[in-house]
């Protein structure tokens, strides 16, 4: 197959069916073939048995970021990740002065470097989410309708929550997060089944137009067809 081949590790299953079901059909149509699984957190190799999804620790994720950069050494591949930026472990590259920064932007572009910087690999394009999956959600928080068309109420709510605010600065506390506000105007959400369908219904115009860095990490990922770089 001529083009790249993009492999990208997410935190989770949410991410993963994003990856699959929205982003891959549309970067084949740059001649980027992607693929997603999930971090792997733990491995029983008497029962044969492998865990997958979650960010417990930097470790773990450079650990499989590595395993895939050695399983697939050819030179179209590229690879990427989707983790989130909120509850991000502590123990990851700069955390600490990503922390002292005040930007959100600039505090993702200080961790995303540093991630760069640690796994030294020029085929690996790093990405964090601001502030984390549901500010995909947020770009267009009418369309939870798709799955939760009872709670109308409540939708509403979001939407004027959210206002002209852009989706990304929506900050990460551990009550003022993005899924944190979904999950109080909407206890039932649950990000595995309905994360990914949501965003696949907003559209990728919408979520590019609404959530800049994204945009940017998109755009780079189709750029890859023309240039591989």
């Amino acid at each position: 197959m001529i083009g790249i081949h993009l492999h990208i590790i997410t935190e989770g299953p949410t991410e993963q069916q994003f990856v699959l079901k929205v982003l891959a059909p549309h970067l084949a149509h740059y001649q980027v073939y992607a693929d997603a699984r999930c971090i792997l957190t733990s491995r029983d190799k008497h029962a044969g048995r492998q865990s997958r999804g979650g960010l417990p620790n930097y470790i773990k994720a450079k650990n499989d970021i590595q395993t895939w950069l050695k399983e697939d050494s050819r030179t179209n591949c590229r690879f990427s990740t989707m983790f989130d930026f909120y509850a991000l472990p502590n123990d990851f590259p700069d955390f600490t002065n990503a922390q002292k920064k005040t930007d959100p932007y600039q505090k993702i572009d200080c961790l995303e470097a540093a991630l760069a910087q640690d796994i030294l690999d020029n085929r690996f394009i790093p990405y964090i989410q601001l502030h984390e999956f549901e500010a995909l959600i947020l770009a267009d928080a009418q369309k939870l309708d798709w799955e939760y068309l009872e709670h109308e109420r409540a939708i509403a709510n979001l939407v004027a929550m959210v206002g002209d605010t852009c989706p990304e600065l929506i900050n990460d506390g551990a009550e003022t997060a993005p899924s944190k506000r979904i999950l109080k105007q909407i206890p039932e959400y649950d990000k595995v089944t309905a994360g990914w369908t949501v965003a696949e219904q907003i559209g990728l115009a919408t979520l590019r137009q609404k959530c800049p860095h994204f945009n940017e990490w998109l755009t780079r990922l189709e750029q890859l067809g023309a240039t591989g770089e």
